[in-house]
């Protein structure tokens, strides 16, 4: 008896081994794709109507922004929708060598789709830069270790102060600028006698996706700096391929959508977003007694008036009682009718409109 299976048991063995298929993992049910390129548009305007159309047939949520100099921003959704935005662009020659970033979402991470026209799409505000022809010298994020890691390089996050403030490379210099405008003010003071930048030092720089740096970069050359370097693909390139042991980066980066900051592997990382004041928030900040979610942080605490206290409660209890009915509180345009709009008090509240303040959609 033992002998009759152990005969049998062999083929039957094998034949299920035989139907065995290795199990790919699921597709994520949306994914986002952070894009920029400078390239000349004169006739950009033209875009942005069936751009618009195209994201909304597609369900792809997100902002991009249209410009003489070219193309920035972040959109979301299914992978077929965002890729069928994606080839629709680099049908357009202009668009042919567009890059772009991708990383997998478990909740849509925009509420509407928006394209809008802009007089840079990162705003910079000094006339007569050419990033496309005159950036800064590309590093690898494979090379940017070495690259910071030299005492003689001055290394500079191009970021955002309360960007910096949840994560930047070792040594980085923070420039402290609450919009990128303000940049080229702190070159100049730095470029003083005493200053990181006096002397026209070799300099390393760095931001989310790379379109900081290359306008940037482009600004130094433009100021007499030779030796300009910046990190190709950005801090999230730099976390994406780089291994964790071997890192240079500390803490979170910040992102421009609901995932708020991601780490290595661009996994989502923990902090959240003041619905008041649009800062990032830690545990720590959330753990604070001026805390109130949807109402207010430690950062803006105060800063708002009873009115505007009132509207900002109210959309968080609508926006609690949407998420427990599985629906959405705010949602994309619907075709066929306008945009919803937040009331004015809200709008008054967080201070600024949905994009101000997200000089880099293309991260």
């Amino acid at each position: 008896m033992i002998a009759i299976i152990t005969l049998f048991s062999r083929p039957l063995a094998v034949a299920v081994s035989h139907f065995v298929q290795p199990v790919n993992p699921p597709e994520p049910p949306f994914i986002t794709a952070a894009l920029y390129q400078f390239v000349d548009l004169p006739g950009f305007a033209a875009l942005q109507a069936p751009l618009q159309s195209l994201c909304e047939a597609h369900g792809v949520r997100g902002m991009l922004l249209l410009a003489h100099e070219g193309i920035n921003g972040t959109i979301a959704g299914s992978p077929a929708g965002v890729h069928a935005v994606l080839a629709w662009l680099r049908s357009d020659s202009r668009f042919a060598a567009l890059q772009h970033k991708e990383a997998p979402a478990s909740t849509m991470p925009f509420y509407r789709m928006r394209v809008r026209l802009k007089k840079e799409i990162v705003t910079l505000g000094v006339p007569g830069l050419n990033p496309a022809r005159n950036a800064g010298t590309y590093v690898k994020p494979s090379d940017w270790n070495a690259l910071i890691d030299d005492p003689a390089v001055v290394v500079i996050d191009t970021r955002n102060d309360y960007e910096v403030g949840i994560g930047t490379f070792e040594r980085a210099i923070n420039p402290h600028t609450q919009s990128f405008s303000e940049f080229p003010a702190w070159v100049a003071q730095q470029s003083q006698p005493g200053g990181v930048l006096a002397g026209h030092p070799k300099v390393a720089m760095f931001c989310t996706g790379g379109i900081r740096c290359e306008k940037s970069t482009a600004f130094l050359k433009s100021q007499g700096f030779d030796e300009v370097y910046h990190l190709e693909g950005g801090i999230l390139k730099y976390l994406e391929t780089v291994p964790e042991e071997v890192t240079r980066w500390q803490g979170e980066c910040f992102v421009f959508d609901e995932r708020v900051s991601v780490g290595h592997g661009l996994v989502r990382g923990p902090h959240q977003l003041c619905r008041s004041c649009r800062m990032p928030l830690g545990e720590a900040e959330r753990a604070h007694p001026h805390y109130v979610q949807g109402v207010s942080c430690p950062y803006c605490h105060g800063t708002r008036t009873p009115k505007q206290q009132r509207a900002l409660a109210e959309r968080e209890r609508q926006m609690q009682l949407a998420a427990q009915r599985g629906q959405e509180h705010i949602g994309a345009r619907q075709p066929g009718h306008p945009a919803r709009r937040h009331t004015q008090d809200i709008q008054d509240a967080e201070g600024r409109d949905d994009d101000a303040g997200r000089e880099e959609h293309g991260t």
